[in-house]
């Protein structure tokens, strides 16, 4: 009974204390968490990546609470602390990589270098961003294919943002040929322009005599759209300057070679 009476004077305060420090830790930490969710939803990150660090962010006070708990009460944590280490330096090289491109994305969505629905080109491929990943940046082609980029390697190369701007020039080249008129064909890409929906014609164009070829004289034509009008301007130029060419009489050369014979 005395034994039993000196553990319970000396173990009850600590067990109050223990209880109190759970209470009031448990407390702190759910309103850090809330905090640190709001800042994150504040800076429009993806919500994979806002519950995985408020996740994160949960357990890891809550571990470090519960060895306090533990250390109130004598028990060396010592070892504690050296199991965790051990452990977190295992999982920290068997996923290095992954690491590395969870904290690629994380740099992605505080920087903003492109967001979802941009049209990007990185690492040699081309699409409409379709989500934003813990550890990988999906892209959308424009024939429908998904292209699945890892965020470090985004992030280790140029990155092109066709969307961004939110306007875009759209540059084409038409040849004619050497016995054509270049005020005449000049004026016929003129007349495309002006007709050809959705150009920004409040920008101007240019309409350049590029390149003197072997077989053709190039024009360099630079008109401005919005982005989404890219393709359709693109594709609606190309078939309408051809079909204007034909019918002014202007030509559109084949290459052509001179071949001399000599004969002894």
């Amino acid at each position: 009974m005395e034994y039993l009476s000196r553990m319970i004077m000396e173990y009850t305060p600590k067990v109050v204390g223990a209880i109190l420090t759970l209470i009031i830790g448990f407390w702190i930490i759910s309103r850090i968490t809330a905090i640190a969710r709001r800042t994150m939803e504040k800076r429009n990150m993806d919500p994979s990546v806002r519950s995985f660090l408020s996740s994160l962010i949960s357990i890891g006070l809550k571990v470090l609470l519960l060895l306090s708990v533990a250390g109130m009460f004598g028990i060396n944590t010592t070892s504690f602390v050296a199991i965790f280490s051990a452990i977190a330096f295992a999982v920290g090289l068997a996923l290095q990589g992954n690491l590395g491109h969870l904290a690629s994305g994380i740099l992605i969505l505080v920087f903003r270098p492109y967001r979802v629905g941009d049209f990007i080109v990185a690492q040699g491929y081309s699409g409409t961003v379709k989500s934003i990943q813990i550890f990988n940046t999906i892209l959308t082609t424009l024939d429908n294919r998904i292209i699945i980029i890892p965020n470090g390697a985004v992030l280790s190369g140029p990155i092109e943002n066709l969307t961004s701007p939110g306007e875009r020039i759209v540059d084409l080249t038409f040849g004619i040929g050497y016995g054509d008129s270049i005020d005449k064909a000049r004026s016929v890409i003129e007349q495309v322009i002006k007709s050809t929906p959705n150009v920004l014609h409040e920008k101007g164009h240019q309409i350049w005599v590029k390149n003197l070829g072997d077989s053709s004289v190039d024009f360099a034509v630079r008109v401005w759209v919005n982005v989404a009008d890219y393709w359709p301007v693109y594709f609606h130029m190309t078939e309408y300057v051809k079909k204007a060419f034909d019918s002014q009489g202007v030509s559109i050369p084949f290459p052509q070679r001179d071949v001399h014979l000599i004969q002894n």
